[in-house]
């Protein structure tokens, strides 16, 4: 069965008020409607061959070129950064609970798959460029993950970024300093060259990641 689902509408850090949800929903259920009317491309799932127990997007293009500061205040492009396979996800280090379960959850996964022998990247890209200075974001890969590839750089290169994963973020509730930023929660499986292998969803485990993404490189 095919269904259609438009790029953004995971939930945001933490839940957002109901009113909000009710805007936003109109505002995505409009977007749905001149995707499909003006032929943009939107989600379509299709089961991968069962032996990877995947879904797979087809239809439409995520990824694409990029170029951001890492935790070491280098600048770094897509090509750098998305070297072998890596597990990409759109966050930001003020968040209170997703997030945060979210990137324990693929290192995890990127630990699970590193034992079967398979190097995959972990990457998180700050959608708040605002607060998440190289120095932030390089405590919070020390607090993640070793490895963890930690990503920010100016509102420009951020948003370039986004629209090229077709992420949806929003800045949401708060003052100056302290405030929550809304945004989608998926985790992207990218390979070398901007290729999409698979998108996680937030209720998949750490093992079915690794099991799923180690499947999928095995047969490339």
């Amino acid at each position: 069965m095919y269904s259609l689902v438009p790029f953004a509408i995971n939930a945001s850090c933490p839940d957002v008020p109901g009113v909000f949800l009710t805007k936003l929903s109109a505002i995505l259920s409009a977007f749905v409607l001149v995707a499909i009317v003006g032929g943009t491309a939107v989600y379509t799932y299709v089961s991968r061959p069962a032996d990877c127990g995947v879904t797979s997007v087809v239809g439409a293009s995520i990824g694409g070129p990029f170029e951001l500061v890492n935790a070491s205040s280098e600048t770094v492009t897509d090509s750098t950064v998305i070297d072998r396979p890596a597990l990409v996800y759109f966050g930001y280090t003020f968040c209170p609970d997703v997030c945060p379960f979210d990137m324990a959850r693929n290192a995890l996964a990127v630990d699970l798959l590193k034992e079967q022998g398979h190097d995959v990247a972990l990457v998180f890209v700050s959608i708040d460029p605002k607060r998440d200075t190289p120095e932030v974001l390089a405590g919070y890969a020390f607090d993640m993950h070793p490895e963890m590839i930690a990503l920010s750089g100016t509102a420009a290169q951020v948003k370039t970024a986004a629209d090229a994963y077709r992420v949806y973020y929003a800045r949401g509730e708060g003052d100056d300093e302290f405030y929550l930023m809304d945004h989608s929660t998926f985790t992207y499986l990218m390979f070398p060259d901007n290729q999409l292998g698979a998108l996680f969803k937030r209720d998949d485990t750490a093992e079915t990641i690794a099991e799923q993404t180690a499947c999928l490189i095995k047969s490339r």
